[in-house]
């Protein structure tokens, strides 16, 4: 299959992006979401068109990036896309969904003539804008190779980490380091404040040890210093995947230890901050604990 008409379904922060350097690639791009008027300014920006029930039928591809699994199986099932799609056609799964239900969500696609795959990204709203994201790849590899094209689009680094499912595993897990080391980093700099090392000091210490990290790097100076939490990646969202995190090791009967208090740390600030909270707001929500 060369696919050359992609759907693409969730212009979010980071679907936008991702749609956009798809029809710079000159594909036939077919976007649809939520909000009406989001579609309508989407496609005034870039060679793109509303999705209808009506041109699903040509698609190759359809991409989700959504929520939730929930909201996935919802919009592939209930809503009747997958119906509309013919066979043969691949959807690609791009949002952060549970792996269990990814891999049962494969077999009921599977069983209706389509191919599927889970392809969850990582590195924010910065990395999809260049289209250089690291795209986490569960499913067959031959249909991987077939989607590759595709996902050079949007990403730089391209990962088959193993059948359905193993993606949105890959990914949660990634986030759950990333959560708790933000934390870890973020408790370092308080401590540090309070013995007289000025923070921007600290972070430079960081970097230049062995505690640098993606946190100490990144997103420090960037977000939460300059207090511009503006990386782009919600305090709730990151709440989600850590629970999907925690249902994963509980579905494999692993018992976390260190990683449980902090996935209970995140979701206890997550559940008082405002939805649209950026993750690296935890850097005073947590100065606001002491």
């Amino acid at each position: 299959m060369i696919a050359k008409t992609i759907g693409f379904i969730g212009l979010g922060m980071m679907g936008t992006p991702m749609s956009t350097c798809l029809a710079k690639a000159g594909y036939t791009l077919y976007v649809a979401d939520a909000d009406a008027a989001r579609v309508a300014e989407v496609c005034g920006q870039i060679a793109a068109s509303p999705l209808t029930p009506q041109t699903a039928g040509d698609l190759d591809v359809l991409v989700t990036m959504l929520p939730s699994s929930t909201i996935v199986e919802a919009v592939l099932l209930q809503d009747g896309w997958a119906d509309r799609l013919r066979k043969g056609s691949l959807v690609i799964d791009m949002s952060s969904s549970e792996p269990t239900r990814s891999r049962t969500l494969a077999g009921i696609l599977g069983e209706r003539g389509l191919a599927y795959l889970d392809a969850p990204v990582s590195g924010g709203v910065k990395r999809a804008e260049s289209g250089s994201l690291a795209i986490l790849v569960g499913g067959d590899e031959p249909v991987l190779d077939q989607a590759r094209p595709i996902l050079e689009a949007m990403g730089q680094s391209i990962l088959h980490i193993g059948p359905a499912g193993s993606g949105h595993a890959a990914k949660a897990l990634n986030n759950f380091v990333s959560a708790c080391g933000l934390m870890v980093t973020v408790e370092a700099l308080h401590v540090a404040k309070r013995f007289g090392i000025a923070p921007e000091v600290m972070t430079d210490v960081l970097n230049a040890s062995t505690g640098r990290s993606n946190t100490s790097e990144n997103k420090v100076k960037q977000f939460m210093l300059s207090d511009s939490f503006a990386s782009g990646f919600s305090l709730r969202l990151m709440d989600k995947d850590l629970a999907i995190a925690k249902s994963l090791a509980n579905s494999v009967g692993y018992t976390l230890s260190f990683g449980a208090q902090g996935i209970d740390t995140w979701h206890r600030v997550a559940e008082k901050a405002p939805a649209s909270a950026d993750h690296t707001e935890m850097y005073r929500f947590l100065a606001m604990e002491e």
